[in-house]
């Protein structure tokens, strides 16, 4: 059996003296899209900003278990090395932009890490604004400026930009209009197509698992349902709490 891409194991973490997660195990393989669904406050965010190691008061503490990818632990690394050295990157919830900078400069500050040439970086930026034509209109504007859903678009054109492969995302579809929400998971898709690893966290849990090849259900802080999307989406009890049956 080949090794997981990204292993949670037995993870523990902490806010304070407040235990946040209670021993989550999962597993997310090469070009894979998992999602985690569950209640707010389950403990999805803290999971996603335990793997990029952002550190306290951002990101809780972990007290126990092991993150590891391609089998290796990544605990105690740090999250610029995470993103430069590992290609993992984080769009968070609530977006982060840099409003008083333009879309291009957004784009232009996540290349910071990279490693490659000036090449692969300018066709990692026609790359972007073939996937999202508006921050193709709008790079000199200031980011500010664009609306929800625009501002969503180049949180995740940031992420690119980065030279990730596996691309971590907390409610991609706050916030947006109906169309804009599909016209988003359709892009995410076509990412991973071309072969990007997803690990979604998404509020409209019907949507995710449609999208999402396996996913995970947490309740306060534990994994209590798992498997493929379409199983998930038939148990009677996953149907109940999330999927509005």
């Amino acid at each position: 059996m080949s090794t997981p891409l990204l292993q949670i194991d037995d993870l523990y973490v902490k806010y304070g003296n407040i235990e946040a997660l209670h021993g989550i195990s999962f597993t997310v393989n090469q070009g894979e899209i998992v999602t985690l669904i569950g209640a707010n406050g389950a403990g999805k965010s803290t999971t996603l900003m335990s793997i990029a190691q952002l550190p306290p008061p951002e990101a809780p503490r972990i007290t126990k278990g092991d993150i590891k990818f391609k089998g290796e632990s990544i605990l105690g690394m740090g999250p610029d090395k995470i993103v430069s050295d590992l290609h993992m990157a984080l769009v968070p919830e609530g977006r982060h932009i840099f409003g008083n900078l333009t879309v291009e400069e957004n784009l232009k500050l996540a290349t910071y890490s990279r490693k490659g040439g000036q090449a692969e970086i300018d066709r990692d930026y026609q790359r972007v604004y073939k996937l999202f034509p508006r921050l193709d209109e709008r790079k000199k504007q200031r980011s500010e400026s664009l609306s929800g859903g625009e501002q969503q678009m180049l949180a995740v054109g940031r992420a690119l930009m980065s030279g990730c492969k596996v691309i971590m995302l907390d409610e991609p579809s706050m916030g947006l209009a109906p169309l804009l929400m599909y016209d988003m998971f359709r892009t995410l898709k076509e990412l991973n197509e071309e072969g990007m690893t997803i690990l979604l966290i998404e509020q409209n849990a019907n949507l995710a698992l449609k999208f999402a090849h396996r996913g995970y259900v947490i309740d306060t802080g534990e994994i209590v349902a798992q498997g493929p999307s379409d199983q998930l989406m038939e148990d009677p009890e996953v149907k109940k709490a999330y999927l509005g049956g």
